[in-house]
């Protein structure tokens, strides 16, 4: 029996976020310390087995409120079924056909949840590398980040961007520019100018997560769509700057500008914090870290943070003071 197995990596914004979502510009980075894992094989019926992710049983009523406080209501079935379902339309409309042999399909996560390292799509990008290759379907890989979102956005009615997508179907660093001029359509699916940089150009970078603390993504991205849709000027110009500040951060990386690139990394996050009310104990994994001297952003929609530290010292007070205040902290593994 043929098993397909296939992994998708938790990633981090280094620059730019959240003005994917705007047509604005992010420079990622794959976190291969951390993936979701989705197995396929065949089956005599269409079997999604529950993971150890979706709770379904529970000590007590308090056990089961605190599960939802800190990972929500949602948990991988919905987008394991979603994305089967958004495969089988788009290959309906391109009149691709599916031979009829059935699947079991199963996944584990081992992404820190609801921190901003893209567990949710990182699934959703495993089960569609799955699915292509039981059924034999090529889909271009500048095509894939598009088609994951539809997975969240019109599917499950996720507020998202492209951003994590990219990264996780391509790997390694990406600088992504979502500027409308530079927009392209193939199937019916829109996509941008997608570049790989070479992550052998980073400084030594750090990511630290709070695993005791979460919020939804959902809940993290509020208000923001409506106020920039609204045309309210903060928002608008924010977003700009952030596309701004990532093609800066770009040539910084090509010119090896470590203390450039750090001091842009500050100045993403001073930026988000003017449009955002941010939660207090998110905001103070980053001024704990600005504290030992390194630079400080989120690292998505919110408790996990990236910045560029100068040596081993330097690391080493990061992970005792963020340690303190219950936050864990990596050294991210871009390469494989």
């Amino acid at each position: 029996m043929e098993i397909i197995r296939n992994r998708a990596y938790a990633r981090a914004g280094l620059l730019g976020n959240p003005s994917d979502g705007y047509n604005g510009k992010t420079i990622s980075i794959i976190v291969r310390n951390f993936w979701a894992e989705v197995v396929l094989y065949e089956w005599d019926s269409v079997d999604i087995v529950q993971s150890r992710n979706d709770r379904a049983r529970f000590r007590s009523i308090h056990d089961l409120a605190q599960d939802v406080r800190l990972h929500g209501y949602y948990g991988g079935i919905r987008l394991i079924k979603a994305t089967i379902k958004r495969f089988v339309d788009y290959c309906r409309e391109r009149n691709f056909t599916l031979h009829d042999r059935n699947f079991s399909v199963r996944y584990e996560t081992y992404i820190p949840r609801q921190v901003g390292l893209a567990g949710s799509s990182s699934i959703i990008v495993a089960t569609l590398r799955c699915l292509m290759k039981f059924y034999g379907i090529n889909i271009p890989i500048e095509q894939q980040p598009s088609l994951v979102l539809s997975v969240e956005t019109e599917e499950l009615g996720i507020s998202a961007g492209l951003q994590d997508r990219v990264i996780q179907c391509y790997e390694g660093m990406v600088y992504m520019d979502f500027d409308r001029l530079v927009e392209r359509k193939a199937d019916g699916l829109a996509f941008y100018a997608y570049e790989r940089l070479n992550p052998t150009l980073l400084p030594p970078i750090y990511v630290a997560y709070h695993n005791e603390l979460a919020e939804p993504t959902e809940a993290f991205h509020n208000d923001i769509r409506g106020r920039y849709d609204s045309g309210e000027s903060l928002v608008i110009n924010a977003m700009k700057h952030l596309g701004q500040l990532t093609a800066r951060g770009r040539e910084a990386l090509l010119n090896r500008d470590w203390k450039r690139l750090s001091a842009l990394v500050d100045e993403n996050f001073d930026t988000r914090r003017r449009i955002y009310k941010l939660p207090a104990w998110q905001v103070k994994m980053v001024e704990t870290a600005r504290r030992c001297g390194a630079s400080a952003k989120f690292a998505g929609s919110g408790g996990a943070i990236i910045g560029v530290y100068r040596d081993e010292t330097m690391f080493n007070e990061l992970c005792h003071r963020l340690a303190a205040i219950g936050s864990d902290t990596i050294k991210p593994m871009v390469m494989g």
